[in-house]
């Protein structure tokens, strides 16, 4: 038996101390709401800093801000340089109505061979098959011929100004590794019988925008007295639910569509029907190439009004815009203009959060993906796909930092990722993925680091 296939065998038998892990992690409610003071990483750093101390690996908190920690840990190899990251972040989204969820969202529960939490598939399951990966390698005394990184920050739910991009203006030596694996890919999908992977190449801009409208205050009494900003808001959001977005087939998703037996052509003129026609059968990809087909503008909070008796003379729109790799805040600026033709009384501001970035897909550091997943999975009939994150990550910081850097999280086969409710409802994680992201986060850490 190889060293490989033997750490891969513990890895099965570790399975109890991955979900004991997981659920640690996803009872500490480090939920980011996007305004200080917020996040509460440091409590999460410090319980992972315990637990690899166990095993004697080396690791540090640096803190962005109070509470705000960014966890750094390091198995040393040879050479005394990194070949290697892994990455996912500590921060959690909030959770909006709690009495909907099956089960409470930071209890952690074991159910149908998943765990139900916040934070259970966002980011916390990748955080602990990275974590189970390294101790194992620490365990067997494996040699590496370059260094383990693995960085798990804060902030990344609200942009990473005090995670990922903290860390790369302040601290970039701790990133500095030529390869790196985060969220945004590494999911099967179903392609005309074939398990295939969509390995994350790149992501999505992403801009907060806010669009106020203005009107003039009176008595609620009597309303034509005044100019109710609410008016003007309807119609701001009406123009926005019927906006049509320019058809764009020109990621490289577009060029594998054979892969998923689709044999048309994808076109600007034709990509609407092709998504028709494959939908019922193909529900989770079609959703794919329906967001990596088009710009999206998307309202998701509205702030106004002072008082139930006053006509409001401010309201403000909160939009979430996810752009193509092509489209940038100009771009976005002639949509707008286009969309809001004709409504006095609007004023924009746009807050560019993430620009659209990619690694090349044909690299060394993919075929090492794809071979570690083949070895980790027993499985030599996976196809793979090259696709960009319908969200944004952190990603994008490691490529500025000229980090080759992948979306790989390593979902088992069987498991459906339409049951994760990523930022949603009974968020949860399957077990068996958080054992087969497991076996692939060590595997890959094998091929590209192991001395022998």
């Amino acid at each position: 038996m190889s060293n490989l296939e033997s750490l891969l065998d513990q890895v099965d038998d570790m399975r109890d101390e991955i979900i004991a892990l997981e659920q640690a992690l996803v009872r500490i409610p480090t939920v980011n709401t996007g305004f200080m003071p917020t996040g509460n990483e440091t409590e999460a750093c410090r319980y992972i800093e315990k637990w690899l101390s166990e095993d004697s690996i080396a690791s540090e908190t640096i803190e962005s801000a109070p509470d705000r920690g960014n966890l750094i840990a390091r198995l040393k190899g040879k050479s005394g340089k990194a070949g290697l990251m892994f990455m996912s972040h500590l921060d959690v989204v909030p959770v909006e109505e709690e009495e909907k969820w099956r089960f409470p969202p930071f209890s952690a529960t074991v159910a149908d061979g998943r765990i139900f939490g916040r934070g259970a598939s966002d980011c916390k399951a990748l955080l602990t098959c990275q974590l189970v990966a390294m101790r194992l390698l620490k365990r067997n005394n494996i040699e590496l011929k370059d260094d383990l990184i693995l960085a798990s920050c804060a902030d990344e739910e609200h942009g990473g100004r005090y995670g990922f991009g903290w860390m790369a203006e302040h601290h970039p030596e701790k990133l500095d590794a030529p390869y790196a694996v985060n969220e945004g890919g590494g999911v099967p999908i179903s392609a005309a019988g074939a398990l295939t992977y969509l390995l994350g190449i790149g992501e999505k801009g992403r801009l907060q925008l806010e669009i106020e409208v203005r009107g003039s205050s009176a008595h609620a009494s009597t309303p034509w007295q005044g100019s109710n900003a609410l008016f003007g808001l309807s119609e701001v959001v009406k123009r926005i639910e019927a906006y049509e977005a320019e058809r764009d087939t020109s990621t490289s998703l577009f060029d594998h569509l054979s892969t998923f037996a689709i044999e048309d052509k994808p076109s600007p003129e034709n990509i609407d029907q092709i998504i028709a026609d494959h939908e019922e059968n193909q529900p989770r990809f079609t959703s794919i190439m329906k967001a990596l087909s088009r710009m999206t503008i998307t309202p998701t909070m509205i702030n106004g009004g002072i008082k139930s008796n006053s006509v409001p003379e401010s309201v403000r729109l909160t939009c979430d815009v996810r752009t193509l790799p092509h489209q940038d805040e100009a771009y976005v600026r002639q949509e707008l203009g286009k969309i809001l033709e004709g409504i006095d009384g609007v004023e924009i501001d746009v807050d560019y959060m993430s620009i659209p970035n990619a690694s090349e897909f044909d690299t060394e550091f993919a075929s090492r993906i794809q071979i570690s997943t083949a070895r980790a999975l027993g499985r030599d009939d996976i196809q793979w796909v090259p696709s960009l994150s319908t969200g944004f990550t952190d990603s994008r910081f490691t490529r500025n930092l000229g980090t080759t850097t992948y979306g790989m999280v390593g979902s088992h086969p069987d498991d459906d990722p339409m049951l994760s409710f990523i930022h949603g409802t009974n968020e949860s994680v399957g077990i068996r993925s958080l054992v087969s992201g497991t076996r692939i986060m060590l595997a890959l850490a094998y091929d590209v680091l192991a001395a022998n």
